[in-house]
Formats: structure tokens, C-alpha cells, sequence
């Protein structure tokens, strides 16, 4: 036998809740009501990204690779000797200063892998070069003719060759200079 909800102490009946009354509080009431429950999402979830990257959170490779695996090295000389050199556009960021170039030259595909910028030595990354269809070529941003060679060298990346059969492009290698594997 439940007790009266008249009573002291007794738990309150459907319809306890008091209703608004106005037009207005019943359209304002449920849109605050769903405004607080966003803030308190979105404050929960920043909690949570704060507390978990507490110290310092350092990249990893699961997140952002410092290894790219480009294919096998016979295939990848193949498509340059076809093709010209291979891009890598924004590999980290949206803008074209971490576009790579990749080149290879010579007979051999286990040797002689290039990377460059994708803009001339003599400029800066904001003068981004667009190559010309199906050649070594590249235009920059001033209308000139470049070679591979004219492109900037990177630092920090490097075509690795492992196992004579499959390149990769190490993005934090260190490296001032094309790196030959």
C-alpha cells in the first residue's frame, strides 16, 4: 500500500514539476535547457582532452607516422620514368611549404631517391611550383621553367630504400642534403 502523496515525506506525484505559464517561458525554457546540456558536453569533453594530455603529450607514429611507405622501388622508378617526379602534397600541413618531390635518377631503383620541396631554392614556400603534366619539369610562381634540381632540398626527410625492394620517406631523418639509400 503506497502512502498519499499528500503526506509529509512522500514522493511527489506526476505533475510535481512546475509548468510554465507564458508562450514565451515554454519556447525559452526547453532552448536554455538544451544550451546548458551543450555547454556541459563540451566542457566535459575538454576536461577530459586536458586531463589526458596532462605533461606534455608527445606525437606518436600511430597518430602521425614519421614514415611514409611510398611502394615497392622498382614500381615507384617505374611510374617516375613514365611520369615524372612523384608529389606529396601538405604531408603535415594544409599549405604547400610540406609538399614533397619526389625524383629518382639512374638505371638502378634501390639507388639514387631525391626528395625536394615543392618550390624553387631561390624562394621561399610560398611560392609553391605546379609541374608540367608528365615531365621533370615544374613551373613556380613567377612563370619559370624548373628542373628537379632547381626545387629546394628538405630537412628532415629522406628516401629510405628497405630491403632493396620498398621505399619509404622518413619525415624525421635529419637530413640537409638528398639522401641516396
Amino acid at each position: 500500500m503506497s502512502a498519499p502523496s499528500s503526506l509529509p515525506g512522500a514522493p511527489p506525484g506526476p505533475g510535481w514539476l512546475p509548468r510554465p505559464r507564458s508562450p514565451l517561458a515554454r519556447a525559452v525554457l526547453p532552448v536554455v535547457g538544451g544550451a546548458l546540456l551543450i555547454a556541459l558536453i563540451f566542457a566535459a569533453t575538454w576536461g577530459i582532452a586536458a586531463w589526458s594530455s596532462r605533461g606534455g603529450a608527445e606525437p606518436s607514429d600511430r597518430l602521425a607516422p614519421s614514415m611514409l611507405k611510398v611502394g615497392g622501388v622498382e614500381a615507384v622508378a617505374d611510374t617516375i620514368d613514365d611520369t615524372g617526379p612523384i608529389l606529396f602534397p601538405g604531408l603535415n600541413t594544409s599549405s604547400g611549404e610540406r609538399t614533397l618531390v619526389l625524383a629518382h635518377e639512374g638505371d638502378d631503383p634501390q639507388h639514387g631517391w631525391h626528395a625536394y620541396w615543392a618550390y624553387p631554392a631561390d624562394a621561399d614556400p610560398s611560392c609553391g611550383v605546379t609541374q608540367v603534366q608528365e615531365t621533370e619539369r615544374f613551373t613556380d610562381c613567377r612563370g619559370r621553367q624548373l628542373g628537379v634540381a632547381d626545387l629546394a632540398l628538405p630537412e628532415g626527410v629522406c628516401p629510405l630504400v628497405d630491403d632493396g625492394s620498398t621505399l619509404y620517406l622518413d619525415l624525421t631523418c635529419g637530413a640537409t642534403t638528398p639522401t641516396t639509400a
